[in-house]
């Protein structure tokens, strides 16, 4: 156990305990902190699309698209301002996660959290009333801030009041929740732009102050986990806590590996620097590789922007939020598939099957669009049919996605950081995927226009990758107790030489941050 600095053993180490209805109810509430995350992601694709909110912040992409009927149907939306609107946040999502990062380890995981819901309480607000687009832009900033805070916290959280068994399928509930925000956001979208007048623009925007409320509540009313408790010096409640959420008497291996955990953690000066120690290579690969694969499968292209991808491809504006609700529920129900499957399955099987899912989808979407819209974007009238089947594959490839790297992506890397880098290390997790996630939506819509439909090929490309990548270095975390996670790192033949020869007891080296040659 690396946290720990306790030998394993045989390494089939199992902790007594059950999931208790106190655990359950505390995570699904917990998971609610991805509805400010999903909703986002779900509102400014729907917005951008909306003619009203065009007019009064982009004319000139209002112009191009309703007035310039030459236009090529891939470039109608091709503005650095429109893409600054939605990827202003993840900038600041990045930023503030970084900052998260201490908060969490000092204060808990719940003041994060409610840090979280208050900036994006605020965000949401400005932007219902927003006059201009610096007002816009500042309102998507403190929204980031907001879920920066929340996906730092979350994640962790989850992960570490989920008994071992079941940590993969309550870890989920916050993908859960993020694909519930995004659905709900795209039938909110669907009819606000009904709204005669053109202000439901106004009411799709300020609506985010109904999951920042939820989130900030809920983090007022949620438990201490046990593992920040005994971190902030607080043992006699960490372990009734404990007895609490694993609903038995007998926890007393668990909590002696928890505070042995706690207190290796405690030496670290300085969690950053403990990162590049060479025994932690393996976790900060994949907290550095796994968001962005995540962000390069392409789904926050299909998200963000699928009313405007779906109108761009020919849907008028009610057809394509249409379009988007659908892939909405797809969504949802491949998410509660993971949670049905991720302990049964594992990790990696689903990463797998996910991934070549994916890519097929991604090959056919791209065949589909060059054959109606070739190069030049002018397709002329679109059967049916053809239209069909567009939302058939996107919404299988969304399928693939929502049961494998969206909920995986997180899952994963909140799992396999010892406790001493714990904080850290999901900050860097959460900040590789806000950074990716801000420069994939600032050049997409400039890529849809120069790459056209060689954009889901290129997207497909970087799916072939991280597939392989999966296979042959990821081990699968399936049912091991989180202060275990190391053994999976020193049975791995690659990672092994890495982990291997470290002396995971040895505290002192750990307390004076050592950075080894790397």
């Amino acid at each position: 156990m690396p946290a720990a600095g306790i030998p394993i053993g045989g390494g089939n180490k199992e902790y007594p305990g059950e999931l208790t209805p106190f655990v359950t109810v505390t995570c699904i509430v917990a998971a609610m902190g991805g509805l400010i995350f999903g909703y986002d992601i779900g509102i400014s694709g729907g917005v951008t699309s909306m003619d009203p909110f065009l007019k009064k912040f982009f004319p000139a992409v209002y112009r191009k698209k309703n007035e310039d009927k030459t236009t090529n149907q891939y470039c109608q939306y091709d503005s650095q301002t429109l893409t600054m609107f939605t990827s202003s946040l993840y900038l600041a999502a990045l930023l503030s996660s970084l900052v998260a990062s201490t908060v969490t380890r000092k204060f808990g995981r719940k003041l994060s959290m409610l840090f979280g819901g208050l900036l994006f309480l605020v965000g949401a607000l400005i932007n219902g009333f927003a006059q201009h687009v610096w007002m816009l832009i500042v309102g998507r900033i403190l929204l980031g801030f907001g879920i920066g805070f929340a996906n730092q916290s979350v994640p962790l959280y989850l992960s570490e009041m989920a008994p071992y068994k079941y940590r993969g399928a309550l870890n989920i509930g916050f993908q859960l929740s993020i694909t519930i925000g995004i659905l709900v956001a795209n039938v909110l979208n669907y009819f606000f732009a009904k709204i005669k007048g053109g202000w439901g623009w106004r009411l799709s925007l300020g609506g985010a102050m109904v999951p920042a409320l939820i989130i900030t509540i809920g983090s007022l009313v949620l438990p201490d986990t046990p593992n920040s408790m005994i971190e902030r010096g607080d043992r006699d409640g960490a372990k009734t806590q404990l007895k609490k959420i694993r609903g038995v008497e007998d926890v007393d291996e668990e909590f002696s590996d928890l505070v042995a955990a706690s207190e290796a953690s405690m030496q670290v000066e300085h969690p950053w620097r403990n990162l590049l120690q060479r025994k932690y290579r393996p976790q900060l690969t994949m907290a550095v590789l796994i968001p962005f694969f995540q962000q390069f499968t392409g789904i926050n292209v299909i998200m963000f922007y699928a009313p405007v991808l779906f109108n761009s491809i020919g849907f008028k504006d009610d057809a394509s939020l249409m379009s988007a609700v659908i892939t909405g529920v797809v969504n949802v129900v491949a998410t509660c598939v993971s949670i049905y499957g991720v302990d049964k399955w594992g990790r990696r099987a689903l990463f797998l099957e996910g991934g070549v899912q994916m890519l097929i989808c991604q090959v056919a979407v791209a065949v589909s669009i060059a054959a109606k819209f070739g190069t030049d974007g002018n397709p002329g009238d679109l059967p049916k049919w053809y239209a069909i089947v567009v939302v058939l594959f996107i919404c299988i490839y969304v399928a693939g996605f929502a049961w494998s790297w969206g909920p995986l992506g997180w899952l994963v890397p909140s799992e396999i950081f010892p406790l001493e880098i714990r904080s850290a290390a999901q900050s860097v997790n959460v900040s590789v995927n806000m950074l990716f996630t801000f420069l994939v939506a600032q050049v997409f819509l400039t890529m849809l226009c120069h790459m056209k439909f060689g954009l889901f090929l290129f997207f497909g490309f970087f799916v072939v990758v991280m597939t392989f990548y999966i296979y042959f270095m990821l081990p699968e975390t399936k049912g091991i107790p989180i202060e275990e996670m190391d053994r999976v790192w020193k049975s791995h033949p690659y990672w092994s030489r890495f982990v291997e020869h470290d002396d995971y007891g040895n505290g002192v080296e750990m307390g004076k941050g050592v950075t080894k040659n790397v």
